[in-house]
Order: structure tokens, then sequence, then C-alpha cells
């Protein structure tokens, strides 16, 4: 088995390493990520100038450009084999409900998806600044290719994973969720550069709305690992009729 890694954290996070460690045992590794944090790039690609691919000495491939960047290169001519499973992670703090539309850990894997690759997000659900139990998401995820590798996916996957903070052995196990959904984001916050002029911050993303039994959220706060299976098909079916009907009155 051949197994693609990407992230959004960038080729020296933490988490990523501890997935590359993971996955060591179970096919061949290859590793390219970004050369720098790509947090909240979504399926950007970069379109505006030509990249540049350069390898580190632990043998990871990192990229000057985005996580869609990463995984889409990779697959469509950088390598010489196509792989067998993506997986991109392990990201530092949770890829929950709306986080999903913004998420660069989330389109790494879509890519793949796209791409006709069974593929995997994994986010560590964690508040810690660089630290948390990376090691109880690279388990996570080795038992899902695992799984993978016995009972092969019929048809091309997308999952999001997000794993509790918590060791190994706190884990209570998995459960196949939907999206959640979070309240409007904070304001901007507005501040002043060193020249005087006025400059924004993004603010901080909404506390969870829908958070009720059976989504990403609640499952993680219970103490399970949550498995959404995303699809990327953007079509309101509901609208469609009632959409047709304003056009023709």
């Amino acid at each position: 088995m051949h197994i693609l890694l990407s992230n959004d954290d960038g080729y020296f996070s933490s988490g990523l390493a501890a997935l590359a460690a993971a996955m060591a045992s179970l096919g061949t590794v290859t590793v390219v990520a970004p050369d720098a944090e790509k947090s909240g790039a979504s399926n950007s690609l970069t379109l505006d100038r030509p990249l540049m691919v350069r390898r580190a000495p632990n043998g990871f491939y990192h990229v000057n450009g985005t996580p869609t960047d990463c995984v889409h290169m990779a697959v469509t001519g950088m390598l010489d084999v196509t792989p067998d499973v993506i997986v991109s992670g392990i990201n530092h703090g949770a890829n929950m409900g709306d986080d999903t539309i913004y998420s660069g850990t989330v389109a790494a894997a879509t890519e793949g998806y796209l791409l006709g690759i069974p593929s995997i997000a994994v986010s560590l659900v964690t508040h810690q600044q660089g630290t948390g139990h990376f090691d109880t998401a690279a388990q996570v995820v080795a038992q899902l290719v695992r799984q993978i590798q016995r009972k092969p996916l019929t048809q091309p996957t997308l999952l999001n994973v997000n794993v509790p903070d918590v060791p190994h052995d706190q884990i209570k196990g998995m459960k196949i969720t939907r999206l959640g959904r979070r309240h409007k984001a904070e304001p901007v916050i507005k501040s002043l550069n060193p020249r005087g002029e006025e400059v924004f911050w993004v603010g901080a993303a909404g506390p969870a709305a829908d958070a009720g039994e059976g989504t990403d959220f609640d499952a993680v706060a219970q103490g399970w690992v949550s498995l959404t299976p995303l699809q990327v098909d953007l079509t309101h079916f509901q609208q469609l009729d009632p959409l047709r009907q304003w056009l023709e009155a």
C-alpha cells in the first residue's frame, strides 16, 4: 500500500511527524506538505505562479503552496505511482461543523477524494499550544488504514475524523456522525500597526450551535472519535422546485 500524507500546519508540524511514524509499518509513505502554515486555506489552488518542491532532511517533501496544491501535484505528476489512500493531518485543533468549509486539512483530503482516492482528514481536538496527544490520533488513523487494507472501500470516500485530546486508553470508540453547526463567528478585531494604519484580525470561530446527539461536536465531547463522511456536491436540492416556480412566476 502506498500512503500519501499532507497537512495544513506545515511539513515541520508535530502532528505530521506522529502520523508519518504511525503509517510507516503499514506501507510506503510519502509526505508532501506545505512549507509554511496554511490554516484556513480551504480548497485554493495556486495558479498565478509556479510551485517549487524541496526535500527536507527527514525525507518529507515541502511545497511553497497550499494543501490542495500539495495533493494535486503529488497525484497528477510528481509521484510515479497513484496512492492507495491519502491522509491529511494531524491537525492541531478541531475541524468540526462549519470548520470544514475553511479547513486546509479537510481540503487536502478533499482533493484526493476528487481524484478518486480514499482520503481521510484527521484533527486533534485540543486547545493546547503546540502539544497534545498526537499519538492517540495517529493510532486512530492507523486503525482506519488497516481497516481499508482488510476491506477496501468500494467507492471514493472522504472521511473527516476528529479525535479527543486524551490518552488512547481513554477513547470510548468511534462513532459515525454528521456535521454540527457553529454560531456566527466573533467580530473582526481592529488594531493599529506600527505605522498607525488600521488593520483587522479575523475573529475567532463561534461556539457550537447545533451540537446535539449524532453530531461531531457531541461525539468528541463524550470521548468518542467522530467519523463524518463528507461530499462535495453543494446543490441545495430542496430549493430546485421552489426556484423553478419562482423563475416561472
